[in-house]
C-alpha cells in the first residue's frame, strides 16, 4: 500500500516516505527485538523481505489497516512544497554563460589564431622578424592597448608639471631669486633624475623583472622572499609607503589643477570673495572620481587615454612656445649644471632642491605597479613620446622663470604658478580644463595601484582577505570596495587638514622615497640570487641607493611641514601588515592535520549512532586550508567538541582563484566512505564566489556515482532543492586562550589581527552565504600553555547545627503540620546503606 503511494505519487516522493514513516511505525514488533537485531536479521530473510516489497508495489490498493488510512490521507492532501520557488535561489544551468564570457572566449581565440597566422608567416627582412618575434612575446603591443597605458599609468607622472616649478620658485623664497644658474642647475637634475630612475631603473630594468606579468614591490618580493628571509622588511616597510603617498595624490593633483581656476581674469574676483571655493570644487571632483572606481579602469582607461594623449601634447606644445626661439635652455642637458648647482652656495633650497627635483619621478612606481594592467610592451612603446612631451614642458617653463626674473607684476602674484603663468590668457582657459582631467587620471592611477598591492598583498597574507571584483576582462583591473572607501575618507581628511596644493606639496613624495629606496634592495636581490649577476648588482644598488637616499634626506625636510601625515599613515599600514603576518604565523605554527586513521573511525562510529539527533544532514566547513588527503583538527574539534555534530555527511570546501578569468572546476576526495568529502573548488577571477550553489552541483553529481547517499527531504528549504538534506555552513575562527604561554608581542600581533579581522568583515559574502545564515564558530588557538597550580583546599567552620537534607525536611514538614519520626528515618537510611554497602 505505501509503496504504491511512493510510486503514483511523484510530485512530491518526500511525502510518501513520511507516510511510510508513519505506517511503519503502526506495524506491531517483538518487544525483545532491538534495533542491534533487526541489523542481524539473515541474508535469507533480507531476500525474503525484498521480494514482498516488490509484490506490494505492484498490489492492488486496499485500506487494511490503520497505517493504510493515514497514509492514503497524506497522500490525498498533496505536495507540501509550494509548487512555485518563493526564494528564487540560484541554480546550475549549463547555458547560463554571461556574454562577456562568450566575448571574451572569442576574442581570445581570434588572438590565438592571429598569432599562429603570425608565427607561420614568413618574414623576409629582420624588421619582418623583429616584430612577429616581438607581437608573439610578452612585449606584444597594440593600439588599443597603447590608449589604455597612456590613460592608466601615467596619469601621476603627467601631473608634475603643475606644481614642480611652482615649489621650485616658492623653495628659492620668490621669483626674483631664481636666476638662470639655478634654473639650470634645476632642470639638469631634474632631466637626469627622470632618465636614471624613472627610464632606468624601472623602465629598462624593474619592468624586465614582473611576477607572471605583474609588477610592484609584492610581486617582486613574491620573486625573491625563497632567498632570504630579511627581505619581508623592506617589502612590507615599502608597500606601506607606497599607499600612504597614494592618500596623499588624489588631493595634490586635483586641488592645483582646480587652483588653475584662479588666474582666470573673470573668476579671480569670484575665488577672492570665497576662499574654500576651490576647496569645494576639488571635494566634488574626489567624490566623483571614487563613486565610479565600481565600472572598472578599463573602460576608464580607454576615456582617459584619448585625453591623456592630448595633454602630454598640449604639454609639449605649450613648452615649446614658452621656450621660443631661445635654445640655449637645453644647456641643462649638461649634468654639470645640476653638480654645480647643488653644492653651490646661492643655492637658497640646499640639499631641498632634490626633494623638489624628486617630484618629477613620482610616478615611477605607479608606472612599475600599474604594469599588469597595461602589459610591459604597451608601456615601452608609450614612454619615449611622454619623456619629451614632459622635457619640453618642464624646459618652457624654466624659460619664462628666467625671462620674468626681473619682472616686478610677476613677482607680486601670491602662490606664483609657471606652469599657468607662462600661457596666453586664451591659452589657459584650455590649460584649466586639461589639468583639471589629468589631475583626475593621476589619482586614478594611483586608486588602482592601491588596489593591485592590496590584492598582492592579501594574496600574502598580510593583509584580510578583502572582497575583490572584477568589472573588466582582464584579472589586473580590479576593485575593492573596502580600500577605495578607506581611500577616499583619507584623501578628503588631506584636504581638510592642508586645504591648498602648496602646503600638501611639502608633504607630498616623502614617503614614496622610502619605497623606491626598499624596490631598489629587492631588485638587488634579485639581480644577486635571482639571476646571479653578482657585480651588476653592486653596481646597480650603489648608484641608485646613493641617488635615492639623497631624495629621502632632502625630502626629510619636509616632515614638519606635512611629511608628518604620511609617516603616520605609513606606520599604521605596516602595523597592519605586521600584525596580520605575525598573527598568521603563529596561527599556522598551531595548524595540525591527522591522518585518514586517526579522524575516519571516530566519524564512523558518529555517522552510525543513532542515539546522537542529526545536527544538519550536511554540515559544511569552508576553510582556507590547502591539503586534501588530510583533515585539519579544527573541523575535528568542531564536530566532537562541546555537542557533536551528527551529520550524514561532513564537507570541508576550500576556493581558490586562478588567473584564468573563467575557470569552473572542482576535485572530490571522499576517502573510502559516503560521509567525508574533501572539495576543492577552483574558480576564475571573473566568476561568482557562489559556494552554496556549486556544492548542489557537486552534491547531484555524487548522488547520481552512488558516492554520496541519497537526502530526499520533504520540506521547504532556502535553495529549493528537495533532493538535497539540510545544508548548515561553518566558518571557524580562532581566539586566544587566557594560559597560552606566549610572548607578549606574539599575544598583542593576535589580538589586533582579530580585531583587523572583525573590523575588516567576515569572508561571509566573498562566499556568497549571506542569505544561508552561516554559523561562525569560535575556537581555541591551542598554543603551548602554561602550567596551572592546583587549588588547595580550605576547610569550612564546623557549625553548632550541620546542614543536613534530613534535617532540612523535617523542618518543612514541621512547619506544615505533619509529624515525622526523624529518628525513624534515619535508622531506615542508616540500615539501607549497610545493605548496599554488603551486597
Amino acid at each position: 500500500m505505501v509503496s504504491e503511494l511512493g510510486a503514483d505519487n511523484t510530485q512530491d516522493s518526500g511525502l510518501a516516505n513520511l507516510a511510510k514513516g508513519v505506517a511503519e511505525q503502526d506495524i506491531p514488533q517483538d518487544a525483545t527485538q532491538s534495533p542491534r537485531d533487526e541489523a542481524a536479521a539473515t541474508a535469507g530473510e533480507l531476500a525474503e523481505a525484498e521480494k514482498a516489497e516488490k509484490v506490494s508495489q505492484t498490489a492492488e490498493i486496499r485500506v487494511t489497516t490503520t497505517a493504510d488510512q493515514i497514509a492514503l490521507d497524506l497522500a490525498q492532501t498533496g505536495a507540501i512544497l509550494p509548487p512555485e520557488g518563493i526564494t528564487k535561489a540560484p541554480k546550475i544551468d549549463k547555458h547560463a554563460v554571461s556574454e562577456e564570457e562568450i566575448e571574451a572566449k572569442r576574442l581570445a581565440e581570434e588572438e590565438a589564431r592571429r598569432t599562429a597566422e603570425l608565427q607561420s608567416k614568413k618574414a623576409y627582412t629582420p624588421l619582418g622578424r623583429w616584430w612577429r618575434k616581438l607581437q608573439t612575446s610578452q612585449d606584444k603591443i597594440s593600439l588599443g592597448m597603447m590608449i589604455v597605458a597612456l590613460g592608466v599609468v601615467y596619469g601621476d607622472i603627467g601631473t608634475s608639471p603643475l606644481y614642480l616649478a611652482q615649489s621650485f620658485v616658492s623653495g628659492q623664497g620668490g621669483i626674483q631669486n631664481a636666476d638662470r644658474p639655478a634654473v639650470l642647475g634645476m632642470l639638469s637634475l631634474l632631466f637626469w633624475s627622470v632618465t636614471l630612475i624613472t627610464t632606468v631603473k624601472y623602465v629598462f630594468i624593474a619592468m624586465r623583472i614582473d611576477n607572471k606579468g605583474e609588477g610592484g614591490i609584492f610581486a617582486l618580493f613574491s620573486l625573491v622572499k625563497r632567498y632570504a628571509k630579511w627581505l619581508w622588511i623592506p617589502a612590507m616597510v615599502g608597500g606601506a609607503a607606497f599607499l600612504a603617498d597614494s592618500v596623499l595624490t588624489p588631493a595634490v593633483s586635483i586641488s592645483s589643477a582646480v587652483e588653475g581656476l584662479k588666474t582666470l581674469a573673470p573668476l579671480e574676483g569670484l575665488f577672492e570673495e570665497n576662499q574654500s571655493l576651490t576647496l569645494v570644487i576639488t571635494t566634488i571632483i574626489i567624490v566623483i572620481l571614487f563613486l565610479i572606481q565600481s565600472r572598472g579602469t578599463e573602460s576608464i582607461g580607454k576615456v582617459f587615454g584619448l585625453v591623456v594623449l592630448v595633454w602630454f601634447t598640449f604639454l609639449a606644445v605649450t613648452g615649446v612656445m614658452a621656450i621660443g626661439g631661445d635654445w640655449t635652455i637645453f644647456e641643462a642637458l649638461n649634468p654639470l649644471y645640476g653638480i654645480e648647482y647643488l653644492v653651490d652656495p646661492h643655492n637658497h633650497a640646499h640639499l631641498a632642491i632634490m626633494g623638489t627635483v624628486f617630484l618629477a619621478t613620482t610616478g615611477a612606481e605607479a608606472l612599475y605597479s600599474d604594469m599588469g594592467h597595461v602589459g610591459r610592451g604597451n608601456i615601452y612603446a608609450t614612454w619615449p613620446y611622454i619623456k619629451i612631451c614632459l622635457m619640453l614642458n618642464y624646459f618652457g617653463q624654466g624659460q619664462w622663470i628666467i625671462q620674468n626674473q626681473t619682472n616686478v607684476s610677476v613677482q607680486t602674484i601670491e602662490n606664483l604658478n609657471p606652469f599657468f603663468q607662462m600661457m596666453p590668457e586664451t591659452v589657459r582657459y584650455v590649460a584649466v580644463v586639461l589639468s583639471v582631467v589629468a589631475g583626475i587620471i593621476a589619482s586614478q592611477a594611483l586608486i588602482t595601484g592601491a588596489y593591485t598591492m592590496v590584492s598582492e598583498a592579501t594574496g600574502l597574507n598580510w593583509m584580510p582577505h578583502l572582497q575583490v571584483r572584477y568589472p573588466s576582462r582582464t584579472r589586473g583591473q580590479l576593485y575593492i570596495p573596502v580600500v577605495n572607501w578607506v581611500l577616499m575618507f583619507a584623501t578628503l581628511s588631506v584636504l581638510f587638514i592642508f586645504q591648498d596644493s602648496e602646503r600638501m606639496t611639502a608633504a607630498y613624495g616623502l614617503a614614496l622615497t622610502v619605497t623606491m629606496i626598499t624596490t631598489t634592495v629587492l631588485l638587488a636581490a634579485y639581480i644577486w640570487w635571482g639571476k646571479k649577476q653578482r657585480v651588476a648588482a653592486i653596481i646597480f644598488t650603489i648608484i641608485f641607493l646613493a641617488i635615492q637616499i639623497l631624495f629621502f634626506i632632502s625630502s626629510m625636510s619636509k616632515f614638519m611641514t606635512g611629511g608628518w601625515f604620511t609617516t603616520l599613515v605609513t606606520i599604521a599600514i605596516f602595523g597592519i601588515m605586521y600584525t596580520w603576518d605575525t598573527g598568521t604565523k603563529v596561527e599556522r605554527s598551531q595548524r595540525r592535520h591527522m591522518s585518514p586513521e586517526d579522524f575516519l573511525p571516530a566519524l564512523n562510529v558518529l555517522h552510525n549512532d543513532e542515539k546522537i539527533p542529526l545536527y544538519a544532514d550536511n554540515i559544511v566547513y569552508l576553510t582556507s586550508d590547502t591539503e586534501l588527503r588530510r583533515l585539519d583538527t579544527d573541523i575535528f574539534y568542531s564536530i566532537f567538541a562541546d555537542h557533536q555534530k551528527r551529520a550524514r555527511a561532513w564537507w570541508a570546501v576550500s576556493v581558490f582563484v586562478t588567473d584564468d578569468p573563467y575557470t569552473r572546476e572542482y576535485s572530490v576526495e571522499n576517502f573510502g566512505t559516503d560521509f567525508l568529502f574533501r572539495v576543492r573548488i577552483r574558480l576564475g577571477f571573473k566568476v561568482s564566489q557562489n559556494v552554496a550553489t556549486y556544492l548542489h552541483q557537486i552534491m547531484h553529481e555524487l548522488i547520481d556515482d552512488g558516492t554520496l547517499q541519497p537526502q530526499t527531504s520533504i520540506y521547504p528549504t532556502v535553495d529549493e532543492d528537495p533532493e538535497i538534506g539540510s545544508i548548515r555552513y561553518v566558518l571557524i575562527h580562532k581566539e586566544l586562550m587566557p594560559e597560552s604561554k606566549i610572548t607578549t608581542s606574539g599575544a598583542l600581533a593576535l589580538r589586533m589581527k582579530y580585531a583587523i579581522r572583525k573590523a575588516a568583515g567576515s569572508p561571509i559574502k566573498w562566499f556568497g552565504l549571506s542569505t544561508y545564515n552561516p554559523l561562525v564558530e569560535v575556537q581555541p588557538l591551542f598554543v603551548s600553555t602554561s602550567p596551572v597550580a592546583p587549588l588547595r583546599r580550605v576547610n569550612l567552620r564546623k557549625t553548632k547545627k550541620p546542614i543536613t537534607l534530613e534535617a532540612v525536611l523535617a523542618k518543612k514538614a514541621a512547619k506544615a503540620g505533619i509529624p515525622v519520626d526523624v529518628a525513624a528515618a534515619e535508622a531506615l537510611e542508616n540500615s539501607t546503606d549497610t545493605e548496599n554497602t554488603q551486597g
